[in-house]
């Protein structure tokens, strides 16, 4: 239970990083597919804030050296792939139906929910693995 309650904190966190990110493009910039620009870039936000998160006090991941890091990070993004398209397809689901930056914010929390769970399942079996000595 315990290790619920702290994924799910940190996952709030990873997900109010991606939504500040978001919120700086629309706010500053208003030009054209600044929504689609805002998800991408808040995207990678929540990416990196949600993998040293994750490492440090979920899985408790101690890289060999940097390149080990690398290479658990670039596994750790592709099976963030799918999980991405959850996200997203709730979130610009949510702003073709609502048009709100609230509803479209709703939809990418929903989307987040429902990813992380099974992010949370994907980098346990294949990420986050236990090396056998």
């Amino acid at each position: 239970m315990k290790l619920a309650v702290t994924y799910t904190i940190l996952a709030v966190i990873a997900s109010l990083a991606n939504f500040a990110a978001q919120d700086l493009v629309t706010t500053f910039y208003g030009g054209p597919f600044n929504i689609a620009i805002s998800v991408v870039l808040g995207t990678g936000v929540g990416l990196i804030v949600k993998y040293v998160l994750d490492k440090r006090y979920i899985f408790r991941f101690k890289a060999r050296d940097a390149a080990h890091d690398g290479k658990t990070f670039i596994l750790y993004t592709i099976m963030g792939l799918a999980t991405t398209f959850i996200f997203w397809g709730f979130e610009f689901g949510f702003q073709a139906v609502f048009a709100t930056k609230e509803m479209r914010y709703l939809g990418g929390a929903l989307g987040l929910a429902i990813g992380y769970v099974t992010k949370y399942l994907l980098d346990k079996r294949y990420v986050f693995r236990q090396e056998t000595p």
